[in-house]
């Protein structure tokens, strides 16, 4: 039966793309990190070692079991409530880690237009990106949706005139134009050094396929639906963030791409007026991540206070499906986390992540042997060895990223160390809870 609410297609398409992306922001601090060559290297090999199989395997699930709560009730039905609950637990936990960043981002572009902006006024100013998003969020989720999709392209016009000038010039410009790749890596670092700066800032500027999984109730013939959202919002990721950044770079100098760069570059390509064009795109995007990634994260508690995880007025939903109490309370939980400094534990929001889709993935491989007349209008066609080893590329690449990251005592080290300790607080949570269900409903 069709829902007025229901995300459709299209709808679906923009929040998948916010929830992952969000435009080639962020890209500009990959390439002064690591060097040209190396950032451009991990941009194309990403998608293809960590994108399509993290895709092919959450399209068969999402597919297979379309329900609200997503990768969290696959895995518990998977493995069962405590496995479900850490997987909720890793999700909500990495999530506060990365709601964090997109106020900063938001700031970063508002200081263009208002560079004296102070600490107080840069965290009310965050505060009404969260609670704008909130407002939408908590208009519904097709509403999500369709802001979703003008939020594209209002972020994206800016960047095809950029890539379209700046092809331009490149293509038809003086043979002294450099190659986009070179330095291959940043001057007085190692290739190994570099990856390690770069391959967990290029995954992040390419996971979160699953976040969207967690409205599956909420998606107009979800099983369908889902696997042809992220058959078309993958190429859209990749393809944009190419095409804006090799003409740009073979235009300019890398060493001047550092965080927040893009207005200066835009300047540089074309003027000043598309500098000033993109850095509000910049503000656009900030507010469609945090939007996109509210509506999906907010579900957590929701499917959780169904399973009595949490407290039962978070399950309350109203008329439209929207789950108010949930999405109200996630919205306390990132202002009281906005604008504080999580720079140092991109490893340990990488770390949780790994956990959590290691665990999405042995669900498939669970779900699909034990229970192999589960499917849905999609399915990888492997059997389950192949779906295995497909399982484990992105899995590797993950453990790669943190293996490195570590190699850095000050910035990789803290983070695993936060990461370990916020996983293990889930399940002392769980123990605890149980043990006080377990009390409660004992004979006095």
């Amino acid at each position: 039966m069709r829902r007025s609410s229901a995300l459709t297609l299209g709808p679906l398409v923009a929040v998948m793309y916010f929830t992952v992306s969000g435009g080639p922001f962020g890209l500009e601090g990959l390439v002064g990190s690591v060097g040209p060559g190396v950032a451009l290297l991990l941009l194309v090999l990403t998608p293809l070692v960590f994108s399509v199989p993290e895709t092919l395997l959450i399209g068969e699930l999402a597919s297979m079991l379309p329900v609200e709560g997503g990768y969290y009730v696959w895995v518990k039905r998977a493995f069962g409530r405590f496995w479900g609950f850490w997987n909720g637990w890793l999700s909500w936990v990495y999530s506060l880690i990365d709601m964090a960043i997109y106020p900063v981002l938001f700031l970063q572009y508002i200081r263009f237009f208002a560079p004296g902006l102070g600490g107080v006024e840069g965290w009310l100013i965050a505060l009404v990106l969260i609670w704008g998003a909130t407002w939408l969020n908590l208009r519904g989720t097709r509403a999500v949706g369709t802001a979703s999709g003008w939020l594209i392209a209002a972020v994206l016009a800016p960047f095809a005139l950029l890539a379209v000038v700046a092809l331009g010039r490149w293509v038809f410009g003086p043979a002294a134009v450099a190659a986009p790749f070179r330095p291959f890596a940043a001057p007085g670092q190692s290739f190994v050094g570099a990856l390690g700066i770069g391959i967990s800032q290029s995954i992040w500027n390419y996971s979160g396929w699953d976040n969207a999984s967690t409205v599956g109730g909420e998606i107009e013939h979800a099983t369908a639906t889902y696997p042809r959202a992220l058959a078309r919002a993958l190429p859209l990721v990749t393809i944009v963030y190419l095409v804006t950044i090799v003409p740009v770079l073979a235009l300019t100098d890398w060493r001047r791409w550092t965080d927040g760069a893009w207005p200066a570059l835009a300047a540089t390509v074309v003027g000043p007026w598309l500098g000033v064009w993109v850095a509000a795109a910049g503000m656009v995007s900030a507010f469609g991540l945090f939007n996109a990634l509210l509506l999906a994260y907010s579900r957590i508690p929701l499917v959780m206070a169904q399973d009595r995880f949490l407290p039962a007025r978070l399950a309350a939903t109203d008329a439209r499906g929207t789950p108010r109490n949930a999405v109200l309370v996630s919205a306390v939980a990132y202002s009281a986390f906005a604008l504080l400094s999580f720079g140092g534990l991109l490893a340990a929001d990488v770390l949780l992540y790994t956990v959590a889709l290691a665990l999405e993935f042995g669900a498939l491989l669970q779900l699909r042997s034990r229970e192999p007349e589960l499917r849905g209008a999609f399915r990888v066609p492997v059997g389950l060895r192949l779906l295995a080893g497909l399982a484990l590329l992105p899995v590797l690449l993950l453990v790669t990223a943190v293996t490195l990251e570590v190699q850095s005592h000050t910035i990789g080290l803290p983070g695993v160390a936060v990461a370990v300790l916020l996983a293990a607080v889930g399940p002392l949570g769980y123990a605890a809870q149980r043990r006080a269900r377990l009390k409660s409903a004992a004979p006095a």
